[in-house]
């Protein structure tokens, strides 16, 4: 079964992204976390967390977090040997060139703007068709 790690701190946007996964046609497991360093904490079995193993294929990220921000996650990410080539595609409500310029320098694979309804952005295709490729 594939896994996404989906690192969102607003509630809702969580729910919603959790609904339009559940209408994916492929079996998938979805890992949260609520912000940059929960997640490291997760993947690398941290603060008495059991490491998430497999790790995930995909991880979706919010840019705008507390504690350790998206950036500040994904360049701890791509530093790491074992975690690096993970697949990432930032989620944010922001539609600034120059977020998608900061996180592109970073190797994302896609940006995504929420809310996460998979759906109903139609702008959203090329994104969405690699994502669920990857899920594949």
């Amino acid at each position: 079964m594939r896994s996404v790690l989906l690192i969102e701190d607003d509630i809702f946007d969580t729910m919603t992204a959790q609904k339009s996964f559940a209408r994916f046609n492929v079996p998938h497991t979805l890992h949260t976390a609520f912000n940059g360093e929960e997640a490291l904490d997760l993947l690398l079995g941290r603060q008495g967390q059991t490491a998430l193993r497999p790790l995930p294929e995909v991880i979706l990220l919010d840019l705008n977090m507390p504690r350790m921000n998206g950036a500040e996650f994904l360049a701890e990410l791509r530093a790491d040997p074992e975690l690096r080539d993970i697949p990432v595609f930032v989620t944010t409500t922001s539609s600034m060139e120059a977020d998608r310029a900061a996180t592109g320098a970073l190797g994302v694979h896609g940006y995504i703007l929420k809310p996460l309804d998979f759906e109903t952005s139609p702008d959203l295709i090329d994104s969405l068709s690699l994502l669920e490729h990857l899920l594949k």
